[in-house]
């Protein structure tokens, strides 16, 4: 024998809803108490946390209060659960599923961060690799200025030497073939430098036998160019003691910080400090805070291209930094940027005579890569507003309720009046066609919280004794009890006796 199991799934709203209209019959009917509302709300709550618009949500509301007034239309009587079912429909209905929805797109926020700062993280990383490699790149551009200079050198003192007189023909050939070699080495190198180079690498940059010599010329451009800026040199520089890569690094240095200060701070004064010592350069660029206010608007004609290299595209976000990091590591040096005092300060530590090579850093770029991305500032709108949703749905919902509701009572209030003459004339006994003139059109649908027991199969009616809000006597009623179309008894009940 096989058993098969059929499993059938219920969305969430229409189990909420229809475990809400159970706990709302149970209690009308007095087969349960509020606790009922508890599946419900669970349910509710489960309905929220679904992904998606959740239009069933709304379909499920609908038909929750448009069973209510059917309800009520069929039995008047249950107007009187108007209040329970307004607490159950916030406690059980509208408060969980807001929190579902909340609680889930709340998780969907954070788990979105999460995924963001992974991805940045990656492409910062990217980033800050690419310009590494482009400075790498400008290395060897570097490289091949000197190289080249060198061969060519070479190659011209091979000339010299072939057209020596008293050489013999064997040397001459030595000499032709080390010209021709050297020649075809300079050749070499160009197609390998023109290889690795990007386009974004083309930017103008020192010239090949660029070195301290062309610091002051730096610094004068700048300032001729708007820059508020200062050159001091300490110390003097050992001939030949510093190779030219380290001078190249040092005016390297030099042209990104002021290009930095020219782009990021124009109105800062900033300072270029060399200072030479054994074995050993350091250089520093910093600027000072702008002194007071008027400075802030501080000629604006510095922003414009400086007479030196600006960073090439894509360097953004500190990449530029990055990238003297790595000219400076890889001449066995140190390199430290941030800020420092109100402004900010760049420095390195070039050795005359390499060592050993760090390990790169982390890129920690800033900038606008901290602003959020427009489907995150979505979702943190989306959860703004089921936030707001949560606290002013339920309770504009409750007053339109409970005001239709008041409003629903205070008519059927006034149609169901049983004027305190009228009620003086009625005593037990009377026929109750002697009694119908005097009684309303409508009865009322308040009943007495802990009413007496009504006489053994009589049919009872209930009335309220005035229609105007404001009078003290406003939810007092009346009760007549029928039996064979007879008046049995009349009951009078007030105050807190009344519901």
């Amino acid at each position: 024998m096989r058993t098969v199991i059929i499993k059938a799934r219920v969305p969430a709203p229409v189990l909420s809803a229809g475990l809400f209209i159970g706990a709302v019959a149970a209690v009308g009917t007095g087969v349960a108490t509020l606790w009922w509302g508890i599946p419900a709300a669970v349910c509710a709550f489960l309905a929220g946390w679904q992904p998606g618009r959740n239009r069933s949500t709304g379909a499920a509301l609908a038909g929750v209060l448009a069973a209510a007034v059917v309800a009520v239309l069929l039995v008047p009587a249950w107007l009187g659960w108007a209040s329970q079912f307004v607490g159950l429909l916030l406690v059980a209905a509208m408060l969980p599923w807001f929190a579902g929805r909340f609680l889930r797109q709340y998780r969907e926020l954070v788990r979105a961060g999460w995924e963001r700062a992974a991805r940045l993280e990656r492409e910062q990383h990217l980033v800050a690799e690419q310009a590494r490699l482009r400075e790498r790149t400008r290395i060897a551009q570097d490289m091949h200025d000197l190289l080249g200079h060198d061969l060519s050198l070479i190659a011209l003192s091979a000339g010299a030497l072939k057209l020596a007189p008293g050489l013999s023909e064997d040397h001459r050939a030595i000499a032709r073939d080390i010209r021709a070699r050297a020649g075809a080495a300079v050749d070499r190198l160009g197609e390998v430098i023109g290889v690795l180079r990007e386009p974004s690498d083309l930017a103008p940059g020192p010239e090949p036998s660029a070195g301290l010599t062309e610091l002051g010329a730096l610094v004068d451009r700048a300032a001729a160019a708007g820059l508020d800026v200062r050159l001091r040199v300490e110390g003097e520089a050992a001939a030949g003691d510093a190779p030219l890569v380290v001078e190249r690094a040092v005016l390297r240095v030099v042209q990104e910080a002021l290009t930095n200060v020219a782009k990021h701070a124009p109105g800062h004064r900033a300072t270029v400090a060399v200072r030479h010592m054994e074995g050993r350069t350091e250089v520093s660029v910093t600027n000072e805070p702008v002194p007071s206010v008027s400075a802030a608007h501080h000629d604006h004609a510095a922003r414009p291209a400086l007479g030196f290299r600006a960073s090439a595209p894509g360097e953004g976000h500190r990449f530029g930094l990055i990238g003297l990091d790595e000219r400076v590591r890889l001449a066995g040096g140190t390199f430290a940027s941030g800020p420092e005092g109100g402004g900010f300060a760049v420095r390195a530590r070039l050795p005359h005579r390499p060592g050993a090579v760090h390990p790169p850093r982390h890129a920690e770029p800033d900038g606008p890569g901290d602003v959020l991305p427009p489907e995150h500032r979505s979702a943190r709108r989306r959860l703004g507003r089921t936030a707001a949703a949560a606290v002013l749905v339920p309770l504009c919902t409750s007053a339109l309720l409970i005001g239709g509701v008041r409003a629903w009572d205070t008519v059927t209030a006034r149609q169901s009046v049983l004027a305190a003459q009228d009620y003086a004339r009625l005593h037990v006994g009377q026929p109750r066609a002697d009694v119908a003139p005097y009684l309303p059109r409508r009865q009322t649908t308040r009943r007495p919280a802990a009413p007496t027991p009504a006489p053994q199969d009589a049919a009872c009616e209930f009335y309220v004794q005035t229609g105007d809000p404001f009078d003290d006597r406003s939810g007092d009623i009346y009760r007549l009890c029928f039996r064979a179309d007879r008046l049995v008894s009349t009951d009078n009940y007030t105050g807190k006796a009344v519901r």
